[in-house]
């Protein structure tokens, strides 16, 4: 006999989180959303110490499956960053989203805690906080790829909880960059929950600091750098000038942030992206042109540059991303300035008296990539407000496992990867070791995509569910 039997109330506790009446509901094309929010433990090794954080999931079913959410196996997607949230798809009758629909699956698309809607990290909630600056490191040091592993079981708990049978309760995965990153720890922790994984641009280096990581990226960026300018030549002028005048004038943006050279080399971080070298080509030209005809850069240019980098949005992105790589105490003490300066100094160089005294001082002015500096707390307005968690996280050496290699040697569960010939972000030898030590792992190597294949084609999640099929057996 039941409650409802009873004629009794039903406490929020014993309602099914898919059975309840207060969750928000609309519709886009092709699905029903739900927006679900969960309270989770700030840390999972003191649950009961009182600390929680909020961590959001858009819950999409199918049209006209929607009596049938008890029953439809998820998919969870997981998004790159670090530090970047799930955006609302305009509709679920394209792209990979229609993939997995084909597949058969509801689709949960999660907020990682500290993004979007999920206890967001920033500078102003940091300081409602009323924490000290080692009491702030201590709290972020909650927000990576194991934290939000465990939220995810949280969520796959909640929603699967009734169902019969151990299958039933599974969840696919579907991780993008820094979403394969998580799916790997997931594997390490809780294999049994996962039902198969799908990771596009994402499969992680085993590394227990990012040294060896920024060694690798930074020469994948050296050859973007040649391509971009054999394509734009006209640029290696363009560059030297921008580059000239930024280390000669001070440029305010909107903001309120710092137009440097440093950090104008930034908007490399496109070269990874299809169209990359458009995108930023255009940039270049802007500013080239500002400058031959008022000797200053245009408000719309300011705009459009300040537009294109969304450190400031996603501040987590800077401050942890470094720590995305870091294991067994040990601390990024800002790998990739360090990486830079000792290694790739020259080719890099932004300092405009050091690139006239440059063996050929007429050679091209690199862009960088992905990596983060610590004059970031510097250049951009929100991440000032961060500068010294940001130091601290550099600094912090309480980082525990993220990864477990001997449960990935003994994996079970189906798990199939698209990596990238050109990808600027996640090295590709690094990519293949971490496949090779993962049992079963069934790895698709591509040079039809850069690293945002997943957005950029339906047929990168489509070949990977092939791939697990044994529907594609030439590899």
């Amino acid at each position: 006999m039941t409650l409802l039997d009873l004629n009794l109330p039903q406490t929020a506790a014993d309602v099914h989180e898919l059975d309840r009446s207060d969750v928000e509901t609309y519709y886009i094309p092709g699905g029903k959303v739900y927006e679900r929010f969960f309270e989770c433990p700030l840390d999972y090794q003191h649950p009961s110490d009182g600390r929680s954080v909020r961590v959001f999931a858009r819950h999409i079913v199918p049209v006209g499956k929607e009596d049938q959410m008890h029953t439809l196996p998820f998919l969870l997607y997981l998004q790159g960053g670090p530090g970047f949230e799930c955006s609302l798809p305009g509709s679920i009758k394209s792209g990979w989203y229609a993939t997995a629909v084909a597949e058969g699956f509801q689709l949960l698309l999660l907020d990682q805690r500290g993004t979007g809607l999920s206890s967001p990290i920033n500078a102003d909630t940091l300081a409602s906080l009323r924490l000290s600056t080692e009491e702030q490191v201590e709290y972020v040091s909650h927000f990576r790829a194991d934290s939000i592993v465990r939220d995810c079981e949280h969520v796959r708990h909640a929603l699967c909880r009734g169902r019969a049978g151990a299958a039933s309760r599974k969840v696919a995965l579907l991780g993008q960059s820094f979403g394969g990153f998580c799916i790997t720890t997931y594997l390490s922790l809780f294999p049994g929950s996962v039902s198969r994984a799908l990771i596009t641009g994402g499969v992680p280096p085993l590394v227990d600091h990012p040294d060896p990581v920024y060694q690798a990226t930074f020469r994948h960026m050296i050859s973007r750098n040649k391509q971009y300018y054999e394509k734009f030549p006209r640029d290696v002028a363009r560059m030297h000038a921008i580059i000239r005048h930024l280390n000669a004038t001070d440029v305010t943006l909107p903001d309120g942030g710092q137009l440097t050279a440093r950090r104008f080399q930034q908007l490399g971080i496109s070269f990874g992206r299809t169209g990359g070298f458009d995108s930023v080509h255009q940039h270049v030209l802007s500013a080239a042109s500002d400058l031959e005809a008022s000797g200053c850069l245009s408000a719309h240019t300011l705009a459009a540059i300040a537009a294109a980098q969304s450190f400031d949005a996603n501040p987590l992105y800077c401050i942890l991303h470094e720590a995305i790589y870091c294991q067994n105490g040990n601390a990024s003490r800002w790998a990739a300035h360090r990486i830079r300066e000792e290694c790739f100094a020259d080719e890099f160089e932004y300092r405009w008296d050091r690139i006239q005294r440059r063996r050929d001082p007429t050679a091209p002015v690199y862009f960088t990539g992905e990596a983060v500096f610590p004059w970031m707390l510097d250049d951009y307005a929100e991440l000032q407000c961060l500068k010294d968690v940001g130091l601290g996280l550099a600094e912090y050496t309480g980082w525990g496992q993220l990864y477990d290699t001997d449960v990935l040697a003994a994996n079970t569960v189906p798990v199939a990867g698209a990596s990238y010939y050109n990808d600027m972000f996640v090295d590709l030898r690094m990519s293949e070791h971490t496949a090779q030590s993962i049992a079963g792992f069934r790895q698709w190597i591509t040079n039809e995509f850069h690293h945002n294949g997943l957005a950029a084609s339906p047929r990168v999640l489509r070949y990977l569910f092939d791939l697990l099929k044994g529907d594609i057996t030439d590899l």
